[in-house]
């Protein structure tokens, strides 16, 4: 329950940052991304404060012996670049840049309703499908659950 409170505020801070900061708003993140036309560097600050606040609170995190509301940190160990990662770069820099949104945006600009907002975040959601039908990743992994024999015998 603790976690899921905690889930909720981070969302709803995150939100309100998005809102604030216009990323929610296409025609202020196509003019960021439009460096030969009329240029909006006003996102830059955006992404320069996130970086900040991600910098120190990570450091400070990390000085922990565990996580307050996990077992264990959970930090990705591959530093490599493949093919996967620099297509998976170019497709979503592609979808920011044609439609001005990106996934956390899209879903917060959903309360206000608008059609384009609802039709991005299907299209999002049908090409996060069909990628998981296409790799195999959309698969449920669960383990069994223990048996009481298994369960006697792990004792």
């Amino acid at each position: 329950m603790k976690a899921s409170l905690v889930a909720f505020a981070s969302g709803i801070v995150f939100a309100l940052g998005l809102g604030i900061s216009g990323m929610t708003r296409p025609i202020k993140v196509i003019g960021f991304l439009d460096f030969a036309g009329k240029w909006d560097a006003s996102l830059a600050f955006v992404m320069i404060g996130a970086i900040a606040v991600y910098f120190i609170a990570y450091r400070l995190i990390r000085r922990r012996i565990a996580p307050m509301l996990a077992e264990k940190f959970s930090v990705p160990e591959r530093k490599d670049i493949d093919r996967n990662l620099i297509v998976g770069a170019a497709i979503f820099g592609a979808g920011w840049g044609l439609g001005g949104f990106c996934p956390g945006p899209a879903i917060t600009s959903l309360a206000s309703g608008a059609a384009p907002v609802a039709v991005f975040v299907i299209a999002m959601a049908a090409g996060i499908y069909l990628h998981g039908m296409l790799t195999g990743l959309s698969r449920i992994r669960v383990r069994p659950l223990p048996t009481p024999a298994r369960i006697a015998t792990d004792s």
